[in-house]
């Protein structure tokens, strides 16, 4: 049970040693907000995984769009929108699928996914496809060319080391993958 502030432990004072009360000495004014403490000091192997997660997400989904709007033909503006909407959406999924196996119910389990996803997924697309509209020809390239896959390929590895950092930086504050990390038990 979580308590706004630890008031209603008025009178208790003098408690130590009894059982459920240890701890206690010094949290006077001491409050709790209801949000996640943050991790503190978090690795960067911590951060790559989650950061590999997202981008597993995100690669599926950027490489089906572009594999469909380039098979169906579709200009560079479309086929970036489609790539985009279904990184996210591979993205949430592989995060839904982990809460879910948890026990939590689809409603917590989708607001979990867009709280530890969204700027992770937000930035990677960003940087990935960033790259390949600054690329010279990448958006022009068709399935069978090279330049396709490099670019691609290379994209996705940017937007990796660009994003490793901001979910370091999450995940230290009790948000981002922090916020999965409490279902993985």
């Amino acid at each position: 049970m979580q308590h706004d502030t630890h008031t209603e432990h008025a009178g208790h004072e003098g408690h130590t040693g009894h059982v459920g009360h240890e701890g206690h000495d010094g949290h006077e004014g001491h409050t709790h907000t209801g949000h996640h403490h943050g991790l503190g000091k978090v690795s960067w192997s911590m951060a790559a995984q989650a950061t590999l997660h997202c981008l597993t997400g995100c690669a599926i989904g950027e490489i089906l769009g572009m594999v469909v709007g380039t098979a169906l033909g579709w200009g560079n503006m479309p086929t970036m929108i489609l790539a985009i909407v279904l990184a996210f959406a591979f993205g949430y999924s592989l995060t839904l699928r982990g809460v879910l196996k948890a026990g939590v119910d689809f409603r917590t389990a989708f607001r979990v996914a867009l709280a530890a996803d969204t700027l992770s997924i937000a930035v990677m697309e960003l940087i990935d496809n960033g790259v390949i509209v600054l690329w010279p020809a990448a958006m022009d390239a068709q399935l069978a060319d090279a330049l396709f896959w490099g670019a691609l390929a290379v994209s996705l590895a940017i937007a990796f080391v660009v994003t490793t950092p901001v979910n370091k930086w999450m995940i230290g504050r009790g948000k981002g993958h922090a916020v999965v990390h409490q279902y993985h038990h």
